[in-house]
């Protein structure tokens, strides 16, 4: 979250429930098998119950991540639709440290909600992005919790968006998360899971331990070979890529009734093969690449 916070999007222009439910419908009928609401934060939604009962009607699977702030309000309906597939974010197991990250100092709420979750679902996943100086001494302490919870630890590496000042120096890659996990635990156990099909993530697990641990490797490692997702904003743009700096108006031709298949198909093809068309360091490197993608946290989706 940037210092000076984000500026707020007119009601107007974002998907109401409806529209939300409605594009959702279109994309299931082109073959879509998985959803999942994403943020920004998607509990901060007035309407999120309304939008969850409404999708839950869809013949998919349906995933949140959240910051988990609010995750103890909607529980119970979550239990009630059979949506198991949550993912809370939590970039430091020290209050003062996240607060630091995050501007906002929520972080017993969110370790008590993740205990109320560990209840109700067979994996509690956390995303750590991890920061060079500020959060990467935490890796093995991450780690640790997966020993006797059934934690997912998602390793997320630190992405460039607009206003996030991103530099390869701040980056904390795959490789020195392995080095560091090995290292601590020991190269003998350290374990490779098999992924699944067209997964973001590359998964590990330290031997005997409940839980496991992943890594998000999008910078060093990118699995755009094989990945198979697209982003619908709150404001319904379409982004083929995080990565890019493009995006598609889909909502206005839909409000306006027009069939807007040909318009996503276009869309899609023009996906880059590669992290939205930044496919070496230079590229990464230079802010003009992705000095028009907008931060992360206004995103939505």
């Amino acid at each position: 979250m940037p210092a000076e916070g984000i500026p707020l999007l007119p009601k107007s222009h974002l998907m109401s429930a409806d529209e939300i439910f409605g594009l959702a419908k279109l994309f299931v009928g082109l073959g879509v098998t998985k959803i999942r609401l994403t943020g920004g934060e998607p509990l901060v939604r007035k309407d999120f119950e309304e939008i969850i009962k409404k999708l839950s009607l869809l013949p998919v699977e349906i995933a949140i991540t959240t910051n988990g702030i609010l995750l103890d309000k909607y529980l119970p309906l979550l239990k009630e639709l059979n949506i198991t597939n949550i993912t809370i974010s939590l970039d430091s197991l020290d209050a003062k440290k996240n607060t630091l990250i995050t501007r906002r100092d929520y972080f017993n709420t969110v370790r008590k909600n993740i205990d109320l979750l560990k209840l109700q679902v067979p994996f509690v996943k956390l995303n750590v992005v991890l920061l060079k100086n500020k959060n990467d001494n935490e890796i093995n302490d991450f780690i640790k919790l997966t020993e006797q919870e059934n934690f997912i630890i998602r390793f997320i590496e630190f992405m460039p968006f607009d206003g996030n000042a991103w530099d390869k120096d701040k980056l904390v890659s795959k490789s020195y998360i392995l080095e560091e996990a090995t290292e601590f635990f020991g190269k003998n156990n350290l374990q490779r899971l098999t992924d699944a099909p067209n997964d973001t993530s590359r998964n590990y697990k330290i031997k005997n331990f409940k839980g496991s641990f992943a890594i998000i490797s999008s910078v060093t490692n990118p699995f755009c070979d094989t990945c198979n997702r697209i982003r619908l904003t709150a404001d319904g743009k379409i982004k083929n890529c995080l990565f890019s700096s493009s995006e598609t108006d889909i909502l206005t031709p839909y409000r306006n009734k027009e069939n807007i298949i040909p318009l996503l198909a276009t869309v899609i093809h023009k996906k880059y093969e590669i992290r939205g068309g930044m496919d070496d360091w230079d590229k990464l490197s230079n802010p003009d690449m992705h000095s028009q993608n907008r931060s992360m946290i206004t995103i939505g989706g």
